[in-house]
C-alpha cells in the first residue's frame, strides 16, 4: 500500500512549460483516475511519477521519500502502457516472467507468482501461447499480469484500454475494476475516456493545459463542477451549457433571459446581480418535456436517436446552440416537431463571465417565493 504525493510540479521542455505546479495527493489504496482532453498534460504527470520524465521543479513523494533523482527502475512501480509491448517470440508465462527471472528470483517463486496472477486474470489457459495466437482484450491482460507479478508499490496505466473495441472495453473496465478489488493497491490511470473515469474512479482529477480543473469523486464532480470546463467534460452526453443575461424578474426574483426570447425565473441567488452574464448549465436528463405553459423555452427536434430503453433528442432553440434532451423508454417525436422544455432548477448549474460556479443547483422560484 503506497501514498503517492506531488508538491508543485513542473515541467517544461526548453522554454514551454506544459505542467504548472500541480499538488496532488493520492492516498494508499486509491484507483485515481486522470482524465482530460489531448494535450493536457496526463500523460506526462503518469510519467513523472513513474520516474519516465524528469521534473523542471517540485517535488514527487512516494511513501515519505523524495524520489526526484531516483531512477524508475528503482521506485518500486509497475506500468502497463497503451501498446501491450509484449515480447512476440516468448510464450505468455515467459512474458511474465522474464523481469522475475532477470531479478534473480528463485524458480520456484517466479512459477507461483506467475500463475497465481494467471489465475487471477483467467488467462491460465493461455501461458504456452505466443501474444501472436491471442486477441486484444488476452493481450492487455498478459501486459496488467506481468505488473502484477512484480508486486509493486503501485500500479501506474496510461490509457490501457484504448486499442480495444467498444465492447471489449467495457469488459475490462468491469476487470480492471475486480482487480483493484482483488489487490488493493494504489493504482493512477490515465485516459481521455471520462466514461472509464466516471466508472472506475475512487478519485477522478480532470487537467487541463497542464493544471488540476477540480478533483473529487465522479459523483461530485458530476453533481457539483467547480467551472464550465468540467461541467462540460464530466458526463456523457455532455452538460447542456448556454449563455444568458440576468434581469429582474417580475416576482421580485430574477430571471435569465437567453437567446433573446427565453425568460427562465429564478429565485433570488448569492453572487448573481441585474445585469450579470452568466452561462448556466442543464444536462439532458434534467430538461423535462411539458405543456407549453408550464415551459421555459421551445425548441426545435433536428435528430432523433432511439435506442430502445432510452431515447435522446437534439434540439435547437431559437437564438441557443443545439442542446441534447434525455428521455427513458421510446419517446415519439419527429424531425422538426416543437417540443417544451421545463428546466429542473435543483440540478441547474450557475458560472459567471470567469466560468468559475456561481450554483451547483438552486430552489424552485415558488417554493422560495412560498417561505419569504
Amino acid at each position: 500500500m503506497t501514498e503517492i504525493q506531488l508538491n508543485k510540479v513542473l515541467k517544461a521542455y526548453g522554454d514551454v512549460e506544459v505542467i504548472h505546479g500541480i499538488d496532488l495527493h493520492v492516498n494508499s489504496g486509491q484507483f485515481v483516475v486522470f482524465v482530460g482532453p489531448s494535450g493536457c498534460g496526463k500523460s506526462t504527470l503518469l510519467r513523472i511519477i513513474a520516474g519516465l520524465e524528469n521534473v523542471t521543479g517540485g517535488e514527487v513523494v512516494i511513501d515519505g521519500a523524495v524520489v526526484n533523482n531516483v531512477t524508475a527502475s528503482e521506485r518500486g512501480l509497475a506500468m502497463v502502457f497503451q501498446s501491450y509491448a509484449l515480447y512476440p517470440h516468448m510464450t505468455v508465462y515467459k512474458n511474465m516472467a522474464f523481469g522475475l527471472e532477470n531479478s534473480k528470483m528463485q524458480r520456484s517463486e517466479i512459477d507461483a507468482r506467475v500463475r497465481e496472477a494467471a489465475d487471477m486474470l483467467q488467462i491460465t489457459p493461455y501461458l504456452n501461447r505466443r501474444p501472436k495466437a491471442l486477441s486484444g482484450g488476452q493481450r492487455q491482460r498478459v501486459a496488467i499480469g506481468r505488473a502484477i507479478v512484480r508486486d509493486p508499490k503501485a500500479f501506474l496505466f496510461d490509457e490501457p484500454l484504448s486499442n480495444l473495441d467498444a465492447e471489449l472495453r467495457v469488459a475490462m473496465r468491469k476487470e480492471l475494476a475486480a482487480l483493484h478489488n482483488k489487490l488493493g493497491g494504489t493504482m493512477i490511470y490515465v485516459t481521455h475516456d471520462q466514461v472509464e473515469a466516471m466508472t472506475l474512479a475512487d478519485v477522478i482529477v480532470v487537467l487541463n493545459a497542464g493544471r488540476v480543473e477540480q478533483q473529487g469523486t465522479p459523483l461530485e464532480l458530476y453533481n457539483r463542477p467547480e467551472n464550465t470546463f468540467v461541467a462540460g467534460f464530466i458526463g456523457s452526453p455532455r452538460m447542456n451549457l448556454m449563455e444568458a443575461s440576468v434581469v429582474m424578474g417580475d416576482d421580485g426574483g430574477l430571471d435569465l433571459m437567453a437567446g433573446g426570447t427565453h425568460r427562465i425565473a429564478l429565485p433570488p441567488v448569492s453572487g448573481l446581480s441585474p445585469g450579470d452574464n452568466v452561462t448556466f448549465g442543464i444536462r439532458p436528463e434534467h430538461l423535462e418535456i411539458v405543456d407549453a405553459d408550464r415551459a421555459d423555452m421551445s425548441a426545435t427536434v433536428d435528430l432523433t436517436e432511439q435506442l430502445g430503453g432510452e431515447t435522446y433528442l437534439f434540439c435547437t432553440p431559437e437564438g441557443l446552440p443545439q442542446i441534447t434532451v434525455h428521455q427513458l423508454g421510446q419517446f415519439p417525436v419527429s424531425e422538426g416537431e416543437r417540443v417544451h422544455l421545463r428546466l429542473k432548477r435543483e440540478v441547474l448549474h450557475l458560472f459567471g463571465e470567469d466560468g468559475k460556479v456561481i450554483a451547483n443547483g438552486v430552489p424552485e422560484p415558488e417554493a422560495a417565493n412560498g417561505a419569504a
